[in-house]
């Protein structure tokens, strides 16, 4: 389907197409993947804090990539504010909670 927009059967809504040729690019997403990767063995070896770290801060690096390079980004998941809204939720969420825990 080369259509932008889906219609929905039987509802008459639209939902914005989705096609991996239209995604980001693999080479970056495995640059994530290894982040994510280096966050677990930190975990593992009893450095939550930078495992925490890692993980919040290649989110929110990811969400200023799409912010600032928009549709030539190589993170692409849906739409910049959708990409933007949670890169920068899940960095400044886990950045919040990981400093409640601490402090208790």
């Amino acid at each position: 389907m080369v259509a932008k927009n889906r219609q929905r059967k039987h509802t008459g809504e639209t939902h914005p197409y989705v096609s991996e040729a239209h995604e980001g690019r693999p080479a970056y997403e495995w640059v994530v993947a290894a982040f994510v990767a280096l966050s677990a063995v930190l975990a593992l070896c009893d450095q939550l804090f930078w495992a925490t770290l890692t993980i919040a801060v290649i989110s929110m690096v990811s969400a200023i990539v799409r912010l600032v390079l928009r549709t030539r980004s190589p993170w692409k998941i849906r739409s910049v504010g959708f990409d933007c809204f949670f890169g920068f939720a899940l960095g400044i969420g886990l950045l919040a909670t990981y400093a409640a825990i601490m402090l208790l």
